[in-house]
């Protein structure tokens, strides 16, 4: 893995201040970026979904009287 000096620089104050090191610092970046991308991909296959079958104005209605809103 190629990284641009500025960028390995700001990784190791980081990693000062921390008390972790490069490896552990860029797994857990690396693992926050996959995160972040897999509920990207939903969030877009959601709204796709969406786009493909619309939510009628009937479809959540029936569950109306069943939310409890607390004040009763």
């Amino acid at each position: 893995m190629t990284l641009d000096d500025s960028l390995v620089r700001s990784v190791d104050r980081v990693v000062k201040k921390t008390h972790t090191t490069r490896s552990a610092f860029t797994r857990d970046a690396l693992r926050a970026a996959l995160e972040r991308f897999n509920i990207s991909r939903l969030e877009r296959q959601h709204h796709k979904g969406y786009e493909i079958h619309p939510v009628n104005k009937a479809e959540f209605s029936v569950w109306e009287d069943e939310q409890a809103w607390g004040d009763e």
